[in-house]
């Protein structure tokens, strides 16, 4: 029997009507692994992730975390999503609330922890990313990669086992980039767990473990960044890496 991966995907399908979305999904992630899911617009990427999170339903299909279920009829969502953080390609901040406050809420509501508990934390996250500065403001008073980086320490303030971002930097003006592809480097060197859908293919070969290229709903073909970038086997991947490369992307 092969031994169970920390987070494991098997046989995930979804429709959207008579739109089958995933048709199939089997993937394992390791503890302190990248993986990064790669692909055109539409193959299924931010959907997979959605999945994973529960914030899309499954039709079949089944996703266990360090060896438990968490999909399917009885799932304990709150619990899985303290377990497993997500950010999203726009940044998703509360408009109303102040930076500090935007990174409390998840802290305090499910976790129960104190104001003054939540807030020593957040204030130690930000300081990390260099946005200490900016615990007071509101979000329309950021850049979007200030925003982004919010939104990341949002993540991080629950304490996840898995982090899934999803095209973290497509909202985002080219020069914002690296400032947050920075944070999600130092996050793959100190070993955060990490399923990423990305646009990024010079960031993906630089931190995945893994790299899996998604066609039309499957996982067409998987392996380490160096045989995936530089050796595909499959045309459908090779003609996607044609076209980044043509596009200067890689």
């Amino acid at each position: 029997m092969s031994p169970i991966s920390f987070l494991e995907i098997e046989g995930l399908r979804k429709s959207y009507g008579a739109n089958e979305v995933l048709r199939g999904i089997d993937l394992s992630v390791e503890q302190h692994q990248v993986v990064c899911l790669i692909g055109a617009s539409g193959c299924g990427k931010s959907t997979l992730l959605r999945c994973v999170n529960a914030l899309e339903t499954i039709d079949e299909g089944q996703i266990r975390l360090d060896g438990d279920v968490v999909s399917g009829e009885g799932t304990d969502v709150d619990r899985l999503r303290r377990d497993v953080g997500i950010v999203f390609q726009a940044f998703n901040l509360f408009p109303h609330m102040r930076v500090l406050d935007n990174i409390t809420l998840g802290p305090r509501r499910i976790h129960r922890h104190s104001r003054a508990a939540a807030e020593a934390q957040a204030l130690e996250l930000l300081e990390r990313v260099g946005l200490a500065a900016k615990a007071g403001a509101y979000p329309d008073q950021l850049s979007g990669g200030q925003q982004q980086r919010v939104a990341i320490v949002r993540a991080l303030a629950m304490n996840p086992r898995v982090l899934l971002l999803d095209e973290i930097t497509s909202a985002l003006d080219p020069e914002l980039v690296a400032e947050v592809l920075g944070i999600v480097r130092d996050l793959a060197a100190e070993g955060m767990t990490m399923l990423l859908a990305t646009h990024e293919m010079s960031f993906a070969r630089e931190v995945a473990h893994t790299v899996c290229f998604l066609h039309e709903g499957v996982i067409l073909e998987q392996g380490p960044p160096e045989r995936i970038f530089g050796a595909p086997t499959e045309p459908r991947t090779q003609a996607f890496l044609h076209r980044i490369v043509e596009a200067g992307r890689l």
